[in-house]
């Protein structure tokens, strides 16, 4: 019996990064992604990506889900968060599977999969992520998808990603002291690519290089699969860090120059310009020439940078990577950035925003939006997977995308969806009126 069209389904997606929390709220029916809300606050719960202080992380994570949710008109009750830092790790795995019936099935992939992540890993480790780069029937190599071939061995290569089991759980803690539950645990950069990248760049083979506060990870895609992936542990705040150094200035007004004057390439900046440089510990503010804040910014993003050319030469697919760099994260929002990336790799550069979503799209149309924006695609295939598992139940629609039934075009995060009906309003009217004059 052929399925019902697909309803709409609440994805929701939780940036936890170094320097904010960004909760991003998207509606997934066959027509794409569309967003709803946005919920974007600062943290300081993190280093270099990895949690380091729970209480504050909840906290960001609270005031960002409330903003999300209060623009969406839903109550938030499940998320796909992100996952991050130095102690990610690639690892290139096989496995082989014979396949029953002569044509390879769903199962057989599940099979063969499920063999390529039977490796030995570390007790304070866990798999994170499979990443399928080519299967092979018999003497046929290169196959993305085999089902539906005639065969009798059906053999994988994969991309393992794993991380520290810690790490990981205390991300999923964090979410759950703000009774949020997790469906899933994604790689940052991973999401991130997922938002700006075309198949086309996957398929004649891209980097992505995703520049966040603390660190600054990097994926290859050769042939339309993951080749690589590894993390450099610097990042924005280590420009920021320099900034305050050099310049004698609070951390947080050494962020606030380099967001507004800070420039890559010093020679881009008229040796004319100045800005004023507040002082710290109670010393006036002064005016500096801004070449000398870009004198202190570009040596750091030409450190980053020649770390990323060397770990791409290190792989030998510097070569196959005709489509270039696209270049992501909060950390790369500064000018002259992909000039100067151009220059250190030698190869094309472009800045990387979400791409294909609907909705209201201009609030997230900025690369330190790219991983919120790819855990709400990542989460949309997840439940385009599971529903041709499943089959098109409502009930189970519902109960994946956790997330209280939408009323109108706007919400009440107090109703239940029994209660979205004539008789319901008429039991509470002081609550749906009070409500109703908020949203409009």
């Amino acid at each position: 019996m052929k399925n019902r069209v697909d309803e709409p389904e609440i994805v929701v997606g939780l940036d936890i990064g170094t320097t904010k929390v960004c909760a991003v709220v998207g509606e997934v029916d066959s027509d794409g992604v569309t967003i709803l809300g946005v919920g974007n606050v600062p943290c300081r719960g993190l280093r270099k990506g990895v949690v380091s202080n729970i209480e504050w992380t909840v906290r960001s994570i609270a005031d960002a889900i409330e903003s999300a949710q209060t623009m969406a008109g839903v109550e938030i009750r499940t998320v796909y968060a992100s996952v991050g830092g130095s102690h990610v790790r690639g690892i290139a795995s096989d496995g082989v599977a014979a396949v029953s019936g002569g044509e390879v099935a769903r199962q057989d992939v599940e099979r063969v999969l499920e063999g390529a992540r039977a490796i030995p890993v570390d007790a304070d480790r866990q798999i994170l992520h499979v990443l399928p780069r080519e299967f092979t029937v018999d003497v046929q190599d290169g196959i993305r998808d085999p089902v539906g071939m005639s065969g009798v061995r059906l053999g994988v290569k994969v991309n393992l990603i794993t991380a520290a089991t810690s790490c990981v759980q205390n991300v999923i803690r964090c979410a759950e002291r703000e009774n949020l539950t997790v469906a899933d645990v994604v790689l940052g950069s991973l999401a991130s690519a997922e938002a700006v990248l075309s198949e086309d760049e996957k398929e004649i083979g891209v980097a992505v290089i995703d520049m966040g506060g603390g660190t600054t990870d990097l994926l290859l895609y050769v042939d339309g699969g993951i080749a690589h992936t590894s993390v450099i542990p610097a990042g924005g705040m280590n420009v920021t860090a320099d900034i305050a150094a050099g310049l004698r200035t609070p951390m947080g007004e050494a962020e606030r120059l380099k967001r507004n004057f800070g420039c890559a390439l010093a020679r881009m900046v008229a040796e004319d310009e100045e800005i004023e440089v507040p002082g710290v510990g109670g010393h006036m503010p002064r005016k500096v020439a801004r070449r000398l804040l870009s004198d202190i910014v570009e040596p750091r993003v030409e450190e980053i940078f020649a770390v990323v050319r060397k770990r791409i030469e290190d792989t030998g697919l510097l070569e196959q990577l005709s489509a270039g760099v696209v270049l992501t994260g909060g950390g790369v929002l500064l000018e002259g950035m992909t000039d100067f990336a151009e220059e250190i790799l030698g190869m094309p550069v472009r800045l990387g925003v979400p791409v294909g979503v609907r909705g209201i799209s201009q609030l997230v149309q900025g690369p330190q939006f790219a991983t919120g924006v790819g855990l709400v695609q990542y989460g949309a295939k997840a439940l385009a997977s599971a529903r041709d598992r499943d089959g098109d139940d409502p009930r189970r629609a519902r109960d994946r995308s956790g997330v209280m039934l939408r009323v109108g075009s706007h919400g009440d995060k107090g109703l239940q969806e029994d209660d979205v009906s004539t008789e319901a309003m008429k039991r509470k009217p002081g609550r749906f009126w009070n409500w109703l004059r908020a949203a409009f």
